[in-house]
């Protein structure tokens, strides 16, 4: 495959978990209860976040002249807010189960970055942006965790 083409399908791949990442948030924001309030400017602004690297990713497939998956999520993180709703139905909407849940998917974020990252093909100039994503995302995974591991102990 030309190396055109594998980086906008990488591109499209990431675009795609942001989307997922998005959806996930706001899934956990209509999830939290009125003593949560200090989450809801936390996830708001990981979703915005989300939005900017997926408006940065779509510029860059364009740029490589391809069409960017800009609406869609992955097959996995439909199924993953699934799990989430079958997850509340037996153990409610609480704090920790929140902030578990968004913990599983920065681990699923991290896990497609650094996917990204090891492909073969990938464009010096794209490593460099994906890198930078990647390390955002992974501050975010450690303040999710970080409030996760409070609420557990």
């Amino acid at each position: 495959m030309e190396n055109t083409a594998i980086n906008s399908e990488i591109l499209n791949d990431l675009i795609q978990i942001n989307n997922d990442r998005v959806a996930g948030y706001e899934k956990a924001l209509s999830e939290l209860s009125d003593q949560d309030s200090d989450l809801r400017s936390l996830f708001s602004e990981m979703i915005r976040q989300s939005k900017q690297h997926k408006a940065t990713l779509t510029q860059e497939v364009q740029v490589l002249g391809s069409n960017a998956e800009t609406s869609s999520t992955t097959t996995s993180g439909k199924i993953y807010r699934a799990w989430m709703d079958l997850k509340a139905v037996f153990t409610g909407n609480d704090r920790e189960t929140v902030l578990n849940n968004c913990e599983a998917g920065e681990d699923a974020a991290q896990k497609a970055y650094q996917a990204a990252l090891e492909a073969e093909g990938l464009s010096v100039h794209l490593k460099n942006i994906i890198s930078e994503q990647k390390a955002d995302l992974y501050d975010s995974h450690n303040e999710i965790k970080a409030l996760r591991d409070r609420v557990s102990s």
